[in-house]
């Protein structure tokens, strides 16, 4: 009986220790890359990484030039070169593999108003326009890829898209966006132009809405060459016939030696704006307005770089304009406006 009591006693001092002792967990080993090697991972990430943007001043035209920054009335302005350089960072990101490039297009409506949007509201020119501010009126609906039935946006004529499916037995393109995230949309094939899968966006035009300033900028080796420096003005929030600039990233669509405008609200014309290269709905980059009956150009316009002041365009001086029409080409200038 001694001995089967002593032998329970040591059973339970062994429990009680067993439960009382910590567990020690087997210790763990950390693997270290050698490092003069790189791993698969990480050269993926290198590749997804944004390029370095090299700016460098060689300028082709040297008319009413600023310099980076300046002052205007009781403050300073500036070119915004790191908000540029982002942009270009981005141009050259989505050109790394081919794709097949189009352009969204209804100005003036011409390839039909757009269907309304699920959602929509009255802007302050009591025009409808989607959740984003961007207006039925010259827009593209943009429906998503499980409703193709009402457009959940809409896409703003002169925007950048690549192409990702085209089947010819459907009304519809699926597309995707390059600013402000890439997204995928169906758009119907008539609001679409393709501009093929070999070109090369090495020009840009930067229009500065906050500092009033244009920029034009040629990518030519490793770098990004400034050829342009200016004043410019944009438009103004005065409705219902002036508006913004809208912002964004464009290509720059079509071209006119004289653009005809009316005077507002009625349909007698007002004069002609030379040298206009539209990029957005109305809006072009042009040279100093001429009202009518004058027909002589005017080369300059104290106005300029000062605050909005156009119904939408983007104003220069004159031989800066005839500069732009003749150094960018359609299809192939990217037109990005910044605040």
């Amino acid at each position: 009986m001694m001995t089967r009591t002593v032998f329970i006693l040591l059973i339970s001092s062994l429990c009680t220790l067993s439960y009382c002792t910590p567990r020690t967990e087997p210790a763990q080993t950390e693997v270290l890359t050698p490092v003069d090697s790189i791993s698969k991972d990480s050269a993926v990430i290198m590749e997804t990484l944004p390029p370095h943007i090299e700016i460098e001043k060689e300028l082709l035209y040297d008319k009413h030039t600023l310099e980076d920054t300046y002052l205007y009335k009781d403050t300073t302005r500036e070119f915004q070169w790191e908000k540029m350089k982002e942009r270009l960072s981005l141009l050259e990101s989505i050109q790394r593999e081919p794709s097949q490039w189009a352009i969204l297009q209804n100005y003036k409506n011409r390839n039909g108003e757009a269907p309304l949007v699920k959602v929509f509201k009255r802007d302050a020119y009591k025009r409808v326009s989607d959740t984003l501010g961007v207006e039925r009126y010259q827009s593209a609906p943009l429906y998503l890829l499980t409703d193709t039935v009402i457009p959940e946006i809409y896409g703003r004529d002169g925007s950048l898209v690549r192409i990702k499916a085209m089947d010819e037995d459907s009304k519809f393109a699926r597309i995707q966006t390059v600013y402000d995230g890439e997204e995928e949309w169906y758009a119907p094939k008539k609001y679409i132009k393709q501009i093929g899968d070999t070109v090369v966006f090495d020009k840009a035009i930067f229009v500065d809405r906050h500092n009033q300033n244009i920029a034009t900028l040629e990518h030519v080796g490793s770098k990004w060459l400034v050829r342009s420096m200016n004043p410019a003005t944009t438009g103004q929030h005065r409705p219902p016939y002036a508006q913004e600039t809208p912002l964004g990233m464009y290509v720059l669509q079509e071209k006119k030696s004289r653009m005809i405008y009316l005077v507002d609200g009625s349909k007698e014309t007002g004069g002609f704006a030379p040298y206009a290269n539209r990029f957005t709905n109305g809006a072009y980059i042009h040279g100093v307005p001429v009202n009518a009956p004058r027909k002589s150009l005017i080369e300059y316009s104290p106005s300029l770089g000062t605050t909005p002041r156009s119904h939408m365009c983007v104003r220069n001086a004159t031989s800066h304009a005839q500069f732009v029409y003749d150094w960018a080409p359609v299809n192939e200038t990217i037109v990005f406006v910044l605040e």
